[in-house]
């Protein structure tokens, strides 16, 4: 089970953008996931009159490494590592501060 899933809010905690918010969009794959409106660059295109594509400079949502990111805890308002309860024979999320399930 991941720690960190997708739609999940997180907050970014080191990098260039550390301490923005945003949520999850995908994971890229095991350590690396696409967060909105985080890590983003710049990337020139060429047009493709055949796809309707415009050439230009566009911005391109870039992978962020799990490490780099804490899920937001909304009763305290800040970043909080996660672990994992069995509860009645499967594995929860809960919030390693307070000990509450995490709610998606």
């Amino acid at each position: 089970m991941d720690k960190i899933k997708k739609n999940d809010e997180v907050i970014v905690l080191a990098g260039k953008d550390k301490g923005k918010r945003g949520l999850v969009l995908k994971r890229v794959d095991v350590e690396h996931v696409l967060v909105d409106g985080v890590n983003v660059a710049k990337k020139a295109t060429k047009p493709n009159p055949m796809t309707g594509i415009t050439g230009g400079i566009v911005d391109k949502l870039m992978p962020i490494h799990v490490s780099n990111v804490a899920l937001f805890n909304a009763a305290t308002g800040k970043a909080d590592r996660v672990g994992f309860k069995t509860v009645d024979g499967g594995l929860v999320r809960i919030f390693k501060s307070s000990g509450e399930a995490v709610k998606v």
